[in-house]
């Protein structure tokens, strides 16, 4: 089967941005806030192909788009989910669930009755949702817990007392769950927001996502769980994996996002979305991240995770893409070119398994295929 053109499923949130997509795809922004544009097989939002959905094309024939070791190993579907994120608000704190803890939350919710879209459902497939996230502009972001000792020192550098319970909790046998668990229900933590908040106000940059959050969700939990996080701020061309446990915010800027198909959202902080605190205990893995990037190996970012792995391609000249596929190819800058077909920015393809793949034109693309 021959390369397939896709369009991409614009979706809006209150916290996208209304110019950076609509900017990267060369057309007049519209004033309402433009937040993710899909591409893949996702059943909420399949990409246009042709007459077509790819979810439809897919479904009529897995092995011969797959190929027969994707369709055995994942079944008769794209296991990954290609998308332009562009924040202009934060988005929620959140963790997502390990494949055997949403099989087990989804069979348990069932189980006791809970409608599949009601609010204050938490697994909403059996699916886990691994994401890695490569921006495109400075992207501002929490990713995983910052090491311990660094976020003592900055405690008591701030020197609240309204902070005296996190210290507290930091300086016991398990700090960040300890540290963790207390300001999600402890009766001291608005205090602990409002001085934390004023004290962000000081230009901090270890306080940059408190700052950047308060701006969003003023007064909000997520405001003091930011202080156990790692801020990040990527530059074009970085990236960050957020595994299962692995506790994150978006907060601003542009990114391709790669993903396991899944919705599987456990909430804990900028939200006024379900928030269950047991599961979260459960499901958050509360372990120092020393280094919240995640490094390239001469342009592609392999994660621990089979659904997907995401390679960054600059073009310059005619360029083999050594993958069996399938994959999704989205162009980003200037033009790149599979065999007849054009990609400007913003625009994408579908390459069947087994299709021979050659790059041409100038540009810059995201492959995304499935893991080893």
């Amino acid at each position: 089967m021959p390369v397939v053109p896709l369009d991409g499923v614009l979706r809006r949130y209150d916290w996208g941005s209304p110019t950076a997509i609509p900017r990267l795809l060369g057309v007049e922004p519209d004033g309402r806030p433009a937040a993710e544009l899909w591409f893949g097989a996702h059943p909420d939002d399949p990409s246009p192909a042709g007459n077509t959905a790819l979810d439809e094309l897919v479904a009529a024939d897995p092995e011969g788009l797959l190929g027969p070791s994707v369709a055995q190993r994942f079944g008769p579907r794209l296991p990954f989910l290609l998308k332009l994120l562009a924040a202009d608000r934060a988005l929620s704190i959140q963790v997502h669930p390990t494949r055997e803890q949403a099989e087990a939350g989804f069979a348990a919710e069932d189980a006791a009755g809970i409608d599949r879209r009601a609010a204050e459902r938490t697994y909403r497939d059996r699916n886990h949702k691994p994401e890695l996230l490569c921006a495109l502009t400075p992207f501002d972001a929490l990713c995983g817990f910052r090491p311990v000792a660094e976020t003592r020192a900055l405690v008591a550098d701030l020197g609240l007392p309204e902070l005296d319970f996190v210290a507290t909790a930091l300086a016991g046998d398990d700090p960040l769950r300890a540290a963790f668990t207390t300001v999600l229900t402890s009766p001291e933590t608005p205090a602990a927001v409002t001085a934390l908040t004023r004290a962000a106000d000081g230009g901090d940059d270890r306080l940059r996502g408190v700052r950047l959050a308060a701006a969003d969700f003023p007064g909000d939990v997520g405001l003091l769980l930011a202080l156990l996080l790692n801020p990040v701020r990527l530059e074009p061309g970085e990236a960050i994996y957020l595994g299962a446990g692995n506790v994150h915010a978006y907060l601003r800027g542009l990114g391709v996002e790669v993903m396991a198909n899944s919705d599987n959202v456990l909430r804990c902080g900028l939200t006024t979305k379900h928030v269950d605190v047991p599961e979260l205990l459960r499901v958050t893995r509360f372990d120092e991240l020393a280094d919240p990037r995640w490094p390239d190996v001469a342009g592609t970012y392999e994660v621990p995770v089979p659904d997907f792995r995401l390679s960054r391609v600059e073009v310059e000249e005619p360029l083999g893409v050594d993958d069996p596929g399938p994959l999704i190819v989205l162009a980003t800058d200037g033009a790149v070119r599979i065999d007849d077909l054009e990609l400007t920015p913003g625009r994408a393809a579908f390459v069947p398994a087994g299709t021979s793949l050659t790059l041409g034109g100038r540009g810059t693309a995201f492959v995304a295929g499935v893991g080893s």
